[in-house]
């Protein structure tokens, strides 16, 4: 099994989808800053569904995260009709929106769709058209997507779920000469079974990305979700992951 090396200086901390789980983001955090990785962007949805919203938009400011806007976002700044949400995810926002002081709405209102680098781009969904949020769920979404980026790498979010798209289905590395869609999972509500929390680790010098699992006090999370009188639901997930 090859070794994992963390180049401090060139290495990325990729997180999204923290969705108001301040539990779930001080982890990441506390590993990220233990490994001494010095840079992290967020693909978005900071808020929505978890019960610390106002201080998960406050930890990415104290520390100049960079980020781009999710769906639950720009939901939670008024920007975004919530009927197609869930019943859940609607009570959510209505619940999050009663939360934010005008400053921490026109923090989100304020968040760009995507931004690009030379060595990736950057969006909560899809890189084409990612103001309709469309889901990459399966090898064959990504597909349509390879053509809406320069760059041999995109991250994205919004699914929960931590995967490889490569030009030809999914992949478990990166290889030399492809191109490639990275899902950085989930820090605040994992959707793929694993109720750990995610963050993906990208190196640019050596072209080199993982994901990495943190245990977390989800039972705190879910119990903050329940006393603020959210859908039980947004809490019970938490402990199993889906």
């Amino acid at each position: 099994m090859k070794k994992w090396y963390i180049d401090r200086v060139m290495t990325t901390a990729v997180i999204s989808d923290i969705h108001g789980n301040l539990e779930a983001l001080t982890a990441a955090l506390e590993e990220i800053d233990r490994l001494g990785i010095r840079r992290t962007v967020c693909l978005g949805d900071v808020v929505g569904y978890g019960a610390d919203p106002a201080a998960c938009i406050d930890r990415l400011r104290e520390r100049g995260i960079p980020a781009v806007m999710g769906n639950h976002d720009k939901a939670a700044a008024g920007l975004l009709d919530t009927s197609d949400f869930s019943t859940a995810a609607r009570a959510g926002i209505a619940w999050t929106a009663s939360r934010l002081t005008p400053e921490h709405t026109d923090y989100l209102a304020s968040l760009p769709l995507f931004f690009s680098e030379p060595e990736a781009m950057y969006v909560h969904s899809s890189p084409d058209r990612p103001e309709e949020f469309r889901y990459l769920l399966r090898w064959e979404d990504a597909e349509k997507s390879f053509g809406a980026f320069p760059q041999e790498l995109c991250f994205v979010g919004h699914t929960h779920r931590p995967v490889i798209f490569g030009g030809e289905g999914v992949e478990r590395a990166l290889r030399p000469g492809g191109r490639y869609i990275v899902n950085a999972g989930s820090v605040g509500q994992p959707r793929d079974g694993d109720p750990r929390s995610c963050i993906c680790l990208f190196d640019t010098e050596r072209r080199e990305v993982r994901h990495v699992r943190l245990r977390y006090d989800a039972e705190t999370a879910r119990r903050k979700i329940l006393d603020a009188g959210l859908p039980p639901k947004l809490g019970d997930r938490l402990l199993v992951g889906l």
